[in-house]
């Protein structure tokens, strides 16, 4: 008996079946030493401030929320009820290392952590077309307002 993710075969005839976008160009930027980049997080944890709306069940919900840095009010939006949300009711930096980045910064790993930090919905489209032509950019034009050198990137 196969269990999906440990069937090799399976998977390779699964990620055969997945559509890849492709790129005609891709400009490549050598980014500015650590030590002195800004870093941004970008999460699909689907993380939002309390009281706010949040995301939408399935996948078409494309949106970006953003996060300001100071914020320690946010709410998991992975709605999943295979996903155990212990760790991040535990410490909010095992999805989101918000506390880490700052630290980082005050012991010069980094230049300095971002004013604002993003939040997406993993749950997209197959072709996640609405986060490739839509959010995405809006929100890497976001980051490009307030100068960040680098993206963090984290799941749930």
């Amino acid at each position: 008996m196969s269990v999906f993710g440990k069937d090799k075969a399976a998977m390779q005839k699964f990620a055969a079946s997945v559509p890849v976008p492709e790129f005609g160009e891709c400009s490549f930027n050598e980014p500015k030493p650590l030590n002195l980049a800004k870093v941004a997080i970008v999460t699909t944890a689907a993380l939002y401030r309390e009281g706010g709306d949040g995301f939408e069940l399935g996948d078409s919900d494309f949106h970006y929320e953003t996060l300001p840095g100071h914020a320690r009010d946010l709410t998991l939006g992975h709605h999943s009820v295979n996903f155990d949300r212990g760790g991040f009711a535990a410490d909010i930096n095992v999805v989101y290392p918000i506390d880490r980045l700052q630290e980082l910064s005050e012991n010069a790993i980094i230049g300095e952590v971002a004013e604002n930090h993003y939040a997406f919905a993993g749950n997209q489209s197959p072709t996640v077309s609405e986060i490739r032509l839509d959010s995405g950019p809006l929100c890497a034009n976001e980051m490009l307002k307030e100068s960040v050198d680098v993206v963090l990137l984290t799941g749930t």
